[in-house]
């Protein structure tokens, strides 16, 4: 399993809540058809501050992912709100534990 992260920063606060919604109405669909695609969170901390991690089998699928992301800013017209480029971490992951879901 491999992780990508992406840190923006310098958010246009005022469009946090355009930034979410298109995110979860256009964003993650396409993500989610990627191949090898597992997961992906978006983490609003504030202060103009959101990452972004998506979980994929491979490397060249993490980095597809990361691909269709900065296109999918373009397409939006979000250069402005998002006006820097994302700090992008990324590696295999290496240590994971998630809750085993208990069916009723």
């Amino acid at each position: 399993m491999h992780v990508t992260m992406r840190r923006y920063e310098s958010i246009d606060q005022s469009r946090a809540s355009e930034i979410l919604k298109k995110a979860e109405e256009n964003l993650v669909p396409a993500l989610s058809e990627l191949p090898g695609f597992s997961s992906y969170s978006l983490v609003d901390s504030g202060n103009g501050v959101m990452t972004s991690v998506s979980f994929f089998d491979t490397a060249a699928q993490a980095d597809e992912s990361t691909r269709l992301s900065s296109s999918w800013v373009s397409e939006q017209n979000l250069e402005t709100a998002l006006p820097t480029a994302p700090k992008i971490t990324s590696g295999p992951v290496v240590v994971n534990k998630t809750r085993e879901l208990v069916q009723a």
